[in-house]
């Protein structure tokens, strides 16, 4: 069984949506060994996601193909089209926004529970998650629009990619204590 960290954002919150959000990883067999409902300094939030130039250029890539998929100019909305620059700005969006209001965080666990909370939550582009995701169903953002706005796109929820991404997370919002063992009454029907 994997452990991966999810996390309600304040758009999820504010918008009431966490009983159907958390609803839908349950039914599928996902099982929430911790959960805390917190208000995120801003260092947490910049801890949380990474400062690596890779990250920001990967960040500032995602964010000039949009601009080009839509015939929009970067130097016009941004000021530059410098693809470091750029991703450090999104960061810096990200940090205003997560740490605006309260999030919902949790560790789920289960078989691949990393590739199965990513395929419940989908694409990290709304207008691109297809219907059934949590994204697909809740939200209609777009990359375009967030940038002309200057602020990160309004996706509802942050899931972890990968298994490193998962350990540090985790680690960064939660104490061990504060993960739990048990035993789901359907697991032996699940996974026996």
């Amino acid at each position: 069984m994997e452990r991966t960290f999810v996390m309600i954002k304040p758009d999820g919150m504010q918008r009431g949506l966490v009983g159907d959000i958390v609803g839908r990883f349950e039914r599928c067999g996902l099982k929430i060994v911790a959960m805390k409902l917190t208000k995120a300094s801003k260092d947490r939030v910049r801890n949380h996601y990474p400062s690596s130039e890779k990250w920001f250029k990967i960040v500032g890539q995602k964010t000039l193909k949009s601009y080009e998929e839509y015939g929009l100019d970067p130097k016009k909305d941004l000021g530059t089209d410098n693809e470091l620059e750029i991703g450090k700005r999104v960061k810096d969006w990200l940090v205003e926004f997560i740490s605006s209001g309260p999030v919902l965080c949790m560790v789920l666990e289960g078989n691949h529970a990393i590739d199965n909370v990513r395929r419940i939550v989908g694409n990290t582009l709304p207008i691109f998650a297809k219907p059934g995701t949590i994204r697909g169903d809740f939200s209609i953002d777009s990359a375009d629009f967030a940038n002309v706005k200057r602020r990160p796109i309004r996706n509802i929820v942050h899931a972890s990619g990968d298994e490193e991404e998962a350990k540090h997370e985790i680690n960064l919002w939660f104490k061990e204590a504060e993960i739990y063992e048990y035993k789901r009454a359907e697991e032996d029907i699940m996974f026996g």
